[in-house]
Formats: structure tokens, sequence, C-alpha cells
């Protein structure tokens, strides 16, 4: 009998392990995550903060990224571009365009996307005083053919993106309610 508790236990334990544990996310885009963290080297350089991901503003960037993939490039870096239906965007990414006023959005553009060149065109182009500005705390990136978006957010309620955090703790309170539930059941059918 004690044998066949100790087996449910080490069953349970390697459920919760495979199924309930958040896994890392991995980017499939190495352009995206090489800027990124280049972005973070950079801040970190200036003593200011990393910035993390926020999902809405990764979700913006690949929105834009993809209107831009059309557009010609010149390959000249730091651009001013027009983007269509630009609320339409927001929405699509669950940003209230109403409530959203603080934020940043940047586009780039370098053919191939040679990490240090794109890295080169943020740091050292009008794009800059962004990455400087100590109120910036999120991040989204988005890139399609030569085309690069970084878009920046703030953790103020103006500049959030609509609620990134708390999407996130939503999850983790249903990974929490999840691996309580299935803890009670293994413990009523062992004990």
């Amino acid at each position: 009998m004690a044998s066949l508790k100790l087996l449910m236990i080490l069953l349970f334990g390697l459920l919760h392990a495979i199924f309930f544990l958040p896994s890392p996310v991995v980017s499939s885009d190495k352009d995206e995550d090489n800027v990124l963290q280049g972005i973070n080297s950079y801040r970190s350089s200036l003593r200011l903060p990393t910035l993390s991901k926020n999902e809405n503003a990764g979700c913006l960037a690949d929105k834009i990224a993809d209107k831009l993939e059309n557009q010609p490039c010149n390959g000249t870096g730091a651009t001013s571009v027009q983007v269509n239906n630009y609320s339409g965007l927001l929405s699509k990414c669950n940003i209230k365009i109403n409530s959203t006023t603080d934020g940043a959005v940047l586009p780039v553009c370098v053919r191939k996307l040679v990490p240090t060149l794109v890295l080169t065109n943020y740091t050292r182009t009008q794009y800059a005083k962004y990455l400087n500005d100590s109120r910036f705390t999120g991040v989204g990136l988005g890139s399609e053919d030569d085309w690069m978006v970084v878009v920046l957010s703030t953790n103020t309620s103006s500049g959030s993106f609509s609620g990134a955090v708390s999407l996130m703790s939503s999850v983790a309170f249903c990974h929490c309610l999840v691996s309580l539930l299935v803890g009670m059941l293994v413990y009523v059918l062992v004990y």
C-alpha cells in the first residue's frame, strides 16, 4: 500500500511538472530576441531598468510590421511611415484607444535585419530619446522582411497597453487553481 501511495505522489509530481508549470516562451524569431537583448544591454549601460516583454505591445508591433512588409525600404534605418487603420490594429491587440496615450512605436528598415545595424538605428538616431526614457518599462517587437518595429509601453494606466499585467495575473491564478484541484483529487484517491 505504501508503494502505491509513493507511486501516486510521484505520478502527481510528474503530471504537475508537465502540464501545470509555465514553460519558458521560446521566440522563433532570433532577430527580435537579439535586438531586445541589445536594447536591454544599452539601457543597462545607462543604469536604466531593462524592458520586459508586453504581450499587447508585441501584438501591435507584429501587426504594424505586417503592414509595413510591402512598403519600400531604402535601408536607411529609422523612418517615418504611415499605417492605415491604426485604430483597427489597436483593437485587434486589445489595446483601448481612448485610455492608452503613453507609448512609442519605433519602426526601422534595415536590409536583412542585421542585428547590429538595427540596434544602431535605435540607439544612435532620434529613437534613442525613447530608449533613454525611464518611463518606458515594457516592450513588444515585430519584424517582417527588412522591417523591425519596437513598441514601448509604460507601467501607468495610460501606457500599459490595456492590462497586460492583469492578464498575466489571471493566467497565474488559473495555474494555481488547477494545481490545487488536481492535488486535492490525488489526496482523496490516495487516502
